[in-house]
């Protein structure tokens, strides 16, 4: 092949540069959209198509020296290459942090040489073929590398890349297979049929970008959600105990209301108090204090049904919110009475610890739920009373 086949006639003169413009226009707008989102990809796509812009021009520059005229039409074809290999990489920079490494280096030096020394002797033959095929395989490692990021981020505008990236590689191909043409009409079409690709590379690489930023906001709203649950939960429930708090029985009492009085739900308060629990606290100090809340908060919470509230009410004072009649609630705090006693809970806690129960039912027609927590403690109060008395 002779450099005069390769010599371009005006038609694919304006189609390279052509080409040249648009890829730099692509650049340009992708310079734009790294402005305002800097991720390590859009630069490696904007270089990716700074470098194939170069390329482009720099094979539509006629010399009069046709050595440097051979020269340039390799360099442009290392170009070439070394645009597609930046495309591979900015696949690699949306998965991962990266990095050139040197070994780049030494296997692009030599390519370099080849290109821009042996056409000069063995004309542009020693660079058309080679040239192509390798950004063929570089476009298409780019391609695939690209479509990996559908199944690992789910991006539309990846696949859309990807296979924009594939079809330049197959057009490269074509190119080189469709040496029996006349040459210069064969590489004006695939210029343009390039240039139709790249575009539509560029509409993905737009859609990917939108697309990683609304995964971005959806990944930082669910850890808002998250970071807001936790939030809720720390005001809502008891650092010692672990049970709800008065907090979170002001925000779940009045829906417990409607729900009786809606439905008809029978609806009980169970005021318990831990028995002993101050001389505790005096003779044996806080933290013997704090490990009895623990085992008792613990045991009702275990002992309870899912349906129905444990709150710590203050000091040694848990208040029950459950869905039966008084009755049924008055018999349930009497079991729990009776098994704190022998449940592991109580085991290795000081002697007399032990529990005092109040209950009160919340009727339909309650305004003021404080009056029922009074009466519920008032109970509790009578029944501690009637415990200490028997112990006697």
């Amino acid at each position: 092949m002779d450099l005069q086949a390769l010599t371009p006639t005006p038609t694919a003169i304006d189609a390279q540069t052509l080409g040249g413009i648009t890829t730099m226009l692509i650049a340009g707008l992708l310079s734009l959209l790294y402005i305002y989102r800097r991720r390590a990809y859009i630069l490696c796509w904007v270089s990716g198509w700074t470098i194939t812009a170069l390329s482009l021009f720099l094979a539509a520059r006629h010399f009069d020296y046709i050595g440097a005229a051979r020269a340039a039409y390799g360099i442009s074809q290392f170009l070439a290459i070394c645009g597609a290999l930046v495309f591979v990489l900015g696949a690699d920079a949306y998965r991962s942090r990266w990095h050139l490494h040197r070994g780049y280096v030494f296997i692009l030096l030599p390519l370099l040489i080849w290109f821009a020394l042996a056409p000069i002797p063995l004309d542009t033959t020693a660079a058309f073929a080679p040239g192509h095929l390798l950004t063929a395989g570089a476009l298409a490692a780019a391609g695939v590398a690209h479509l990996s990021l559908l199944r690992q981020a789910r991006l539309l505008g990846a696949a859309v890349v990807g296979l924009a990236f594939l079809a330049i590689a197959g057009a490269n191909v074509w190119l080189v297979v469709a040496v029996h043409e006349t040459l210069n009409m064969a590489v004006s079409r695939m210029v343009f049929i390039s240039l139709a690709l790249d575009l539509v590379a560029a509409l993905g690489m737009q859609l990917m970008t939108f697309e990683d930023m609304t995964y971005e906001l959806r990944v930082a709203n669910r850890r808002l959600e998250s970071a807001q649950g936790e939030l809720r939960h720390m005001v809502t429930t008891d650092a010692l105990t672990g049970c709800r708090n008065r907090r979170y029985f002001d925000q779940v009492i009045g829906r417990e209301i409607q729900r009786h009085r809606r439905y008809q739900i029978p609806l009980s308060l169970v005021f318990v108090d831990v028995d002993r629990f101050k001389a505790i606290n005096d003779t044996l100090g806080h933290e013997a204090g704090d490990r009895v809340l623990q085992r008792v908060a613990a045991f009702l919470t275990r002992n309870v049904r899912e349906a129905d509230y444990v709150f710590r009410w203050g000091g040694d004072e848990f208040l029950i919110v459950m869905s039966c009649r008084e009755r049924e609630a008055l018999r349930k705090g009497i079991e729990l009475q009776g098994a704190f006693a022998d449940s592991d809970d109580a085991k290795g806690l000081p002697e007399g610890v032990g529990l005092s129960i109040g209950c009160a039912e919340v009727t339909p027609d309650v305004t003021d739920i404080t009056t029922l927590v009074k009466v519920a403690d008032e109970r509790m109060y009578v029944n501690k009373k009637r415990t200490q008395v028997g112990q006697r």
